[in-house]
């Protein structure tokens, strides 16, 4: 899969949530809250790797804690074109200025 395909498809994502559930601003909130769920179902996977929960056990793996911070990172890009900036262009940005603290 190229790259490009990750930033076609947060964009065909932004329209089709356009599409179906409007763009007023507590549509958009509610986007931004979506990365919020899916950061906590992320947590929820990492405590059931490490078994924290006496009373289940170990109930995920660390390919489910990798699929859960994927879809954080999807749904980021989402609500950034979502808000009608480009995520490829907010990704680098920010990139870059990591890049810059580990000189």
């Amino acid at each position: 899969m190229s790259d490009d395909l990750i930033w076609a498809e947060a964009r065909r994502w932004r329209a089709h949530l356009d599409a179906s559930n409007g763009t007023d601003p507590n549509e958009l909130t509610l986007r931004i809250l979506k990365i919020t769920e899916e950061a906590g179902e992320a947590a929820q996977a990492w405590i059931g790797v490490q078994g924290q929960n006496p009373r289940k056990g170990v109930t995920h793996t660390v390919d489910d804690v990798v699929g859960e911070l994927a879809d954080v990172v999807f749904s980021s890009l989402v609500a950034i074109a979502s808000l009608g900036a480009d995520p490829h262009q907010a990704v680098t940005a920010v990139v870059q200025k990591a890049s810059g603290y580990l000189e």
